[in-house]
């Protein structure tokens, strides 16, 4: 229950500031930033809204479901992803800081990881 209260938690505050994050791109950005910027910004806007919404299965998935390694690990990748991939990418176009691109990947494997476990946890739970 911890596990799933923690993911529901987080991905709802994550939701939250991902719309807060798109609409000040949308109205703040626009014409602020070039267009290399803002369709880094964009990129990272929609990556923080879909693995928003997969921690946010992980928590609903973990109500009725013992908590698993594979499930727990899951929350924790999409949250670190989101941290690093997102972050770097928020960072990279309103700093134009290029160095921030090298560690981009590095939450895109945390994406991909994360992704991974959840197939692997939904596989165990349904066999």
């Amino acid at each position: 229950m911890c596990m799933a209260k923690i993911c529901i938690t987080l991905a709802s505050l994550s939701g939250m500031l991902a719309v807060i994050f798109g609409a000040f791109g949308a109205h703040a950005l626009r014409d602020k930033l070039d267009g290399y910027a803002f369709g880094v910004f964009e990129t990272a806007v929609q990556y923080h809204f879909y693995h928003s919404l997969a921690l946010l299965a992980v928590g609903i998935i973990a109500l009725g479901q013992p908590q698993t390694a594979l499930l727990k690990g899951s929350g924790w990748l999409f949250g670190i992803g989101i941290i690093i991939f997102c972050g770097s990418l928020y960072l990279l176009s309103l700093t134009g800081v290029r160095w921030l691109g090298a560690i981009t990947p590095l939450g895109g494997l945390a994406f991909i990881a994360g992704w991974a476990c959840l197939a692997a946890a939904g596989w165990k739970l349904l066999t």
